[in-house]
Formats: C-alpha cells, structure tokens, sequence
C-alpha cells in the first residue's frame, strides 16, 4: 500500500519591506533653520519639536502643513463583550458608527474644527453590511469572544492585515498627507488591554482601565477576562500574528496593517486610543521601526495606553486625558502640527527682521 501524501505545510507570510527611516538631513536643516529665527532660543518648545518631526518624514525643510488629513475609522465587533465588559450593550457599536457618519460622533465634530476628513470602515460588525459597498473590507461578522475561543482564524488574519495595507494605499494614494487610524467596537478595549499585557508582559490588573466608563463591577469582569484570555495567549506572545488570531479582532488586523502600510509609505500618523495603540506594538514587531512614523497625540488615562507609549518609546504632545478611541484626541491635535509646519516655514529670521538677541549685536 503506498504512502499517503502529507499534509501540506501551511505557507509562511512574506515578510515585510524594511520600514524607510526619517530623513535625518532634512531634520537637521530644520535644526538650522529654527536656530536663525527672530525668537528667542528654545522659545517654542512643543511647537518646534512638531516642526522638526514633521520635517524629518517629509524629507523638506520647511515642511508643508498637512492639508488633507484622514481619519480612517475600523469599526468592529468583539465576542468578549457578552462577558459584560462594557458600559453598553454590544450592539451599540451599529450606533456609533451612525452617529459617526452623521457627523454627532466626537471625532466627527472636531474633525471639521481641524479640517480633516472622516472615513468609516465595517470590518467585523456582528450584523449584515451596513455601509453599502463596503463588501471588500469585511473581515468577517463579528470576532470571537476570546477568553474562551480564538477571535479569528489564521486566514482571517492575513486578510484583516491586507485590508488595512490596502486601506492605507487608498488613502495615500488619494492624496492624505497625514494619517489617524481610529476605532468603534463595544468589547474592543478589553481584546486591546489583552495584547497589550501579552506584548508587555504586565498583569491583567496592570492593563484593565475604565474603558466605557465602567464601574466596579464590570472592571472586576474585564480583568477575569483579560486573565483567561491572556492564558490562551500565553504559547504565542513572540508571535503577532498568532496573537491575533488567539486575542485580537477583526479591526485590530486591519489597524495592525493600515499602521504597517503607512509606515511603508512614508505617511505621518498621528497614534490615539488604546486599540489602535495595542495595533501599533503588533505592527512594530511585524515591521521594526514602524513607530518612527507615528506621533503620540495625547495621554490617554487608560493604563494599557502608558505601557503602550512606554513600549514604543512614543512621548505624547499633550494631556488630555481623553479616553475615546474614535481618533478625538489626535484630531484635537492636528491644529498644532499644521501650526508648527507654519511656524518653521513662515517666521522671520533674525538676520532678516534684525531681531537679535544683545549678545550677538555686542560680540
């Protein structure tokens, strides 16, 4: 009797491109250029910091402030959410994302402050298609509660991964110059604390923050949540990938992939919110050095959030202290790095406005 063939090995994914590295010359005449300006030395702080960050991506000196950013929006549903994780019922997340393209949703309010667009994406609503046309972008209907199954399966992952990719191209592609991946998904912040405390290698209770403004009760839910899911996690945390498939979701394998692509692109991203922060530790270890695209927006008060910052060495601009994870908080910055480009591009010199300081008139 002759052998029966065997299993065929299931095919690696190709590795990614190297990330492109900052153009450090071009941050170095930035350098130059704000040490001849007509203000005082260190005057601007923050402000000069945006300036050379944002130098340094476009390669230019000074730099172009962005003029059609995009926040591109992953709604989702998560499986752990019947846990009772959240402050609100799982099918709330439908209604966010109506409120969002309504424009009554917070990050679509100060999206037209800043002049930015907004763009929802359905990638695992736990319904039938509510976005017409959006076919291609749907991972699958809903994700699986994970401290008891895996979210997705290994091929839902590659394709959440290339959807984002393609998402991203689209984006840039269309003329983004400045980038703010967001998320929608009642559940999402405990799939996020999970991968967080996986990459980290913190304590449940380390990661488990107020999410949706959640009491006692419910913390003490998610955090039993987060320890059993993170169990099933335990054999994969050197593996992206596999973490999301065992912990992760439909939008954080898109968000994974759309942070990679626009890396790759050379695109600057402004970083906010858990779940894409947890997204971001997953697209840094696929792509090494990803993160130096990407500008820490605000200090969220979720625990996992630090971590995330502190992982991916990213120092936020400002304090704000907000907690939703539709992008609000790096819109809300967005102002600033538009008026840090113009600060570099547009303030006098010294040597052209004769303000200099008295020492350098005096020798």
């Amino acid at each position: 009797m002759s052998e029966s063939p065997e299993s065929p090995t299931p095919t690696e994914p190709a590795p990614f491109p190297p990330v492109p590295a900052p153009d450090l010359e071009a941050r170095h005449q930035a350098v130059a250029r704000l040490d001849g300006l007509a203000i005082p030395a260190g005057s601007l702080g923050v402000l000069a910091d945006l300036g050379l960050w944002l130098t340094s991506l476009q390669g230019r000196c000074p730099p172009r402030p962005p003029a059609r950013a995009r926040v591109v929006v992953v709604a989702a549903d998560h499986g752990i959410a019947a846990a009772g994780v959240s402050a609100y019922a799982a099918d709330v997340t439908a209604l966010q994302v109506a409120a969002t393209l309504e424009q009554s949703a917070p990050v679509a309010v100060t999206a037209t402050v800043a002049g930015a667009s907004v763009r929802v994406i359905d990638a695992g609503l736990d319904r039938d298609a509510v976005l017409p046309g959006q076919d291609r972008y749907r991972v699958r209907r809903g994700s699986g509660r994970i401290d008891r199954e895996d979210a997705l399966s290994d091929t839902e992952v590659a394709e959440g991964i290339r959807i984002g990719r393609a998402l991203a191209d689209e984006e840039v592609d269309s003329g983004a110059d400045l980038l703010v991946p967001a998320s929608l998904g009642v559940g999402a912040t405990t799939a996020a604390s999970t991968l967080v405390a996986a990459v980290t290698g913190a304590e449940p209770v380390a990661v488990v923050g107020r999410g949706s403004g959640i009491g006692d009760d419910a913390w003490m839910r998610k955090a039993a949540a987060i320890r059993d899911a993170l169990r099933r996690a335990k054999p994969h945390v050197r593996d992206p990938r596999a973490l999301l498939r065992t912990i992760g979701g439909a939008d954080l394998a898109v968000l994974t992939g759309f942070l990679v692509q626009a890396a790759l692109r050379r695109t600057p991203v402004l970083l906010d919110g858990l779940v894409v922060g947890a997204a971001g530790l997953l697209a840094d270890d696929l792509a090494p050095g990803a993160h130096q695209w990407w500008l820490a927006a605000q200090q969220s008060p979720e625990p996992a959030m630090t971590l995330v910052l502190q992982h991916l060495q990213l120092v936020p601009v400002l304090d704000l202290q907000i907690r939703q994870g539709d992008g609000t908080g790096a819109v809300a910055v967005l102002p600033l790095v538009q008026a840090a480009a113009r600060l570099l591009g547009e303030t006098a010199s010294a040597e052209s406005s004769g303000i200099v300081p008295v020492r350098a008139v005096t020798g």
